[in-house]
């Protein structure tokens, strides 16, 4: 039998209608903006589904845009989401797909460009009571929901690379939850999801980078676990 918890019947505390289309949104938009380390200056969001219906109408665009600042989903600036981010010099779009047909129906794409030129690719998933699903990045398919403190690890596919990663958490006491490997082909990219109990020692990303085949290092806090980043 299936269990309920309050959560999923009260919902998230949050701003807006719909904890879907808005707290939702939130959450997934601010899972890719913890990924980002460098400052964000633009970012483009595609919808599909009922996501690029009633995105206006749910005050979905401006929850995705609150999100990709770094707002939670009870922070009352999300209703002027629009305003401050164009105080703040953000450029951002939204454009709708209602072609592809194969994705969950609050899918959203977002497309991220930072000050030092760098972008990324970011899928996610709204599946409802303000749970999400981050199921892309960079077009690579993942799955993580970002409800532990989650390490996202990009590396080239070589021997030993799993090796070293599952070693300097061991060292770190880091008890792993889930850790999952996806690539896009043998030999080539690959990212590891680790998602872990407790917080993440300070020193911890640097004896990740130790590994030559390792070239970047995303760390998502838990809500209360390292806010502010390593």
């Amino acid at each position: 039998m299936a269990v309920i918890s309050a959560f999923d019947v009260l919902g998230p505390n949050m701003i807006g209608p719909s904890s879907s289309h808005t707290a939702g949104a939130v959450a997934i938009a601010l899972l890719a903006q913890k990924m980002i380390a460098g400052q964000i200056i633009e970012a483009e969001f595609t919808l599909y589904g009922s996501f690029s219906r009633t995105y206006r109408g749910h005050g979905t665009d401006r929850a995705l845009l609150g999100g990709i600042m770094g707002f939670k989903t009870d922070d009352r600036r999300i209703r002027d989401s629009f305003s401050i981010a164009q105080q703040r010099g953000l450029r951002y779009s939204f454009l709708t797909n209602e072609k592809d047909k194969d994705v969950h129906p609050n899918t959203v794409d977002i497309r991220i460009t930072c000050l030092n030129g760098r972008t990324y690719s970011v899928r996610g998933e709204s599946l409802g009571g303000g749970k999400v699903r981050i199921s892309r990045i960079d077009h690579i398919d993942v799955d993580f929901s970002g409800e532990y403190s989650t390490l996202i690890i990009i590396h080239r596919d070589r021997l030993g690379v799993l090796a070293h990663i599952t070693r300097c958490l061991s060292e770190g006491y880091v008890n792993i939850a889930f850790m999952k490997l996806f690539r896009e082909t043998k030999g080539d990219r690959a990212y590891s999801i680790i998602e872990f109990d407790g917080s993440l020692p300070d020193h911890m990303v640097s004896r990740i980078y130790e590994n030559p085949d390792v070239q970047d290092v995303m760390f998502i806090p838990v809500k209360g676990e390292n806010e502010n980043g390593f």
